[in-house]
């Protein structure tokens, strides 16, 4: 199953345990528009520096998860898609998500692989794309998975 992520959920996930499982399980295959890993690499770098700032995290645990995310992505447990790729369907995605222009990206590149968008922000409903939730999406998985053994 492939899904394309938006930078909001994948900030979320990525520091979370379960989320980096998930995006490591064999049948998904996570794609995330360069644009909204820009996004999501600038908001990590953010929280995780505030979590640091005030106690909730040392700086060994920091650079440990800070490690833990780039072996995932370098896992290719996500994939960034370059903005050539999908550019071409920017003006129809714009035209889709005019609540939030700047998830533009997210919604070109699912156009372009007919996937569908994990998100938990609301701006993609009826964007003509389906959506997952990380909670759905996981149920769907886990149910996948017991139905083939």
């Amino acid at each position: 199953m492939i899904v394309v992520a938006d930078a909001s959920v994948l900030v979320g996930e990525l520091l979370r345990k379960r989320g980096r499982e998930l995006f490591l399980h064999p049948a998904l295959y996570v794609v995330v528009a360069e644009d909204q890993w820009s996004e999501t690499e600038h908001e990590l770098s953010r929280r995780l520096g505030l979590m640091e700032s005030t106690g909730r995290l040392t700086a060994d645990a920091r650079f440990a998860l800070e490690q833990a995310i780039h072996a995932l992505v370098e896992a290719h447990g996500i994939e960034i898609v370059a903005r050539s790729v999908y550019a071409s369907f920017e003006t129809v995605a714009r035209r889709r998500i005019p609540r939030d222009p700047q998830d533009w990206p997210t919604v070109a590149l699912a156009l372009l692989l007919d996937a569908a968008i994990l998100t938990g922000d609301h701006d993609f409903l009826g964007c003509g794309c389906p959506t997952w939730t990380v909670e759905t999406l996981q149920r769907e998985l886990e149910t996948s998975e017991k139905k083939r053994t």
